[in-house]
């Protein structure tokens, strides 16, 4: 029966290894800050590869797949081989708070131009996606200090312990690495999360932390892309983190 198959399967395989259409763009930024300020923002698309179309949109990151009062242009864009194209995001002038910093995407898809001359080719639209975090004219407080701001808890529930932070800052935190403990004992809470301004949330450990580890660490993502890490003492009572040291850029 593997015998009746073997042949199909590696002239696929071959196929998909020699005529996949692979991500040929980049963007100049992981993130992007649209400073309420100012009327717009930037972002750039770089092409690596061929010549493909770029079509670009933004979403407010909800299930309901609802438009924010964002618009970006162009929103189908051809770019050469070794060439670029700046995006523009432009905002509406209301409709977010501003009170506190939002979040919308931007999604850049790729779509690679087909030559007559292939057969058989595999076509793939490859998206790239990336938080655009809009921040209201005059908003109160430091982004770069929002790590710092973040009031953590211990808890015991019915034998079990959950761990609380609260976001009393009016900007959203990433962090990566999200551990309890030390070493090779350290509990991983959270590869990576988000907390948005004003935001509780639970986690729930998988064991009671160690005795004499009382303390948590995590990186925090910052407007440029780099981890900064930080730690703080973990108990019964509210806490707060201090920086440690800075990470390595993502």
């Amino acid at each position: 029966m593997l015998g009746r198959y073997f042949p199909l399967c590696l002239g696929l395989a071959a196929v998909l290894m020699t005529h996949s259409a692979f991500a040929s763009i980049s963007l100049s930024s992981t993130r992007i800050i649209f400073d309420g300020a100012h009327k717009e923002a930037n972002v750039t698309v770089r092409n690596g590869g061929r010549t493909i179309l770029a079509q670009s949109w933004l979403d407010a990151g909800d299930t309901a797949g609802s438009a924010p009062p964002f618009a970006v242009t162009p929103p189908l864009a051809r770019i050469e081989p070794n060439q670029q194209q700046l995006l523009r995001i432009l905002y509406e002038g209301r409709g977010m708070p501003t009170n506190k910093e939002s979040v919308v995407w931007l999604n850049v898809q790729e779509i690679p131009q087909a030559s007559a001359a292939e057969v058989n080719t595999l076509q793939l639209a490859v998206r790239q996606r990336i938080k655009v975090f809009f921040r209201p004219e005059e908003l109160l407080g430091d982004a770069a200090k929002a790590p710092e701001q973040l009031v953590w808890k211990l808890e015991n529930h019915s034998g079990g312990w959950i761990l609380k932070v609260l976001n009393q800052s009016n900007y959203h935190v990433s962090l990566a690495e999200l551990k309890v403990g030390e070493g090779k004992n350290a509990e991983l809470v959270a590869d990576s999360t988000m907390i948005t301004p004003g935001e509780v949330r639970s986690f729930t450990l998988n064991r009671a932390p160690q005795a004499g580890a009382g303390h948590l660490s995590f990186s925090a993502i910052n407007d440029y892309g780099a981890q900064q890490k930080y730690v703080a003492p973990l108990n019964n009572t509210d806490s707060r983190a201090v920086r440690s040291k800075d990470m390595s850029s993502e």
